[in-house]
């Protein structure tokens, strides 16, 4: 009877864990399209899918060296992610002509999938405006990879635009998927790849000093990881780790997102709070001082209490650390996207 019991418990727990890993929205994508993958998706375990699935068939230019099957915690981050990359298309049924990119943030370890992700998705399709987020794959210390997936993402959007009754194409980021946004805004490659505006919330921009480790350290390495002693001299060793020394510096410098602003980089949105201790407020601001320089129209709001993280859960989906300044973020960001649109 005691094993029973035993049992009963432990099934209970995992329905528990289970029921645990859906969103508080009921909101699905229209389509998942998968920017490399053409075969089975069986090694995801996101319950955020598609009603149809489509193969970009993009062809990877570097892979992040992960194996195995992705994970989920019970709040939505969704992490380990790989070959599957994707992003999930929501269309609204009357469009209003503008579609949003969103990169879910994470410290480019996970993605903040719904609170970053599909919570957005429900806000911009009530106001007629197409979705796609971004579930990119996690650096692993290979730094072109969460890039070329944005950029994939560009891709096809354009070559879908007209079928979507789409005309302008921005992208959205938190976090270190707000320091994502940020390279897309200021490292394209071309017309396909350049944002229309960005959205920054809570952004990553500085990974030289004032940063957020965590970011930094999966974006481009460890510095005390940049020279292996293992069968090498002593010179050997003093030799490849001034050089990585060097190149974790360059990598750092090239990926501190402010230095790359020029008078071409899209008109920019940014928000945040002032009691950030995650990411600290001077990653805005060195990006907002960045955009005047170079006369780029740009706006930053700054409420003084709600930390980091708050993204779009609201009372709907749980509690709204930022529920007192809420309706001035919605106000303030539907207004800036208005103002797009309407150019």
């Amino acid at each position: 009877m005691k094993t029973k019991l035993i049992l009963l418990a432990a099934l209970a727990t995992i329905g528990i864990a289970a029921a645990a890993q859906k969103p508080g929205s009921k909101l699905r994508p229209d389509e998942t399209v998968y920017l490399y993958a053409s075969s089975d998706k069986g090694n995801t375990v996101d319950p955020v899918q598609g009603k149809k699935s489509i193969y970009a068939h993009f062809q990877m230019k570097e892979a992040n060296g992960f194996s195995g099957p992705e994970e989920i915690s019970e709040t939505g981050n969704l992490g380990h992610i790989s070959d599957l990359a994707r992003f999930d298309l929501y269309f609204p049924k009357k469009p209003n002509g503008q579609m949003v990119i969103v990169c879910p943030g994470g410290g480019y370890k996970y993605t903040s999938s719904w609170n970053e992700g599909l919570y957005v998705a429900k806000w911009m399709l009530e106001r007629n405006i197409t979705v796609a987020v971004v579930k990119y794959r996690m650096p692993n210390s290979h730094f072109t990879v969460p890039l070329d997936d944005v950029q994939n993402t560009f891709r096809y959007c354009r070559e879908h635009a007209a079928q979507w009754k789409v005309s302008q194409i921005g992208v959205m980021g938190f976090s270190a998927g707000g320091h994502l946004a940020a390279t897309t805004e200021t490292m394209y490659v071309d017309d396909a790849t350049k944002p229309d505006f960005a959205v920054l919330i809570y952004p990553v921009i500085n990974l030289e000093q004032d940063t957020h480790r965590g970011t930094r350290v999966n974006l481009i390495g460890k510095e005390e990881e940049v020279a292996v002693r293992d069968g090498k001299s002593l010179d050997e060793y003093r030799a490849e780790l001034r050089e990585g020394m060097r190149r974790n510096h360059d990598l750092a410098r090239k990926y501190s997102l402010h230095l790359n602003v020029t008078s071409s980089t899209p008109e920019t949105y940014i928000a945040l709070c002032t009691d950030d201790k995650t990411v600290p407020a001077i990653n805005s601001i060195l990006m907002y001082k960045a955009l005047l320089e170079n006369q780029v129209p740009a706006e930053m709001h700054i409420w003084p209490t709600g930390g980091h993280g708050w993204g779009f859960t609201t009372k709907e989906f749980g509690k709204d650390k930022i529920e007192y300044c809420r309706q001035d973020f919605f106000d303030s960001l539907e207004n800036f996207l208005e103002r797009q649109r309407m150019k």
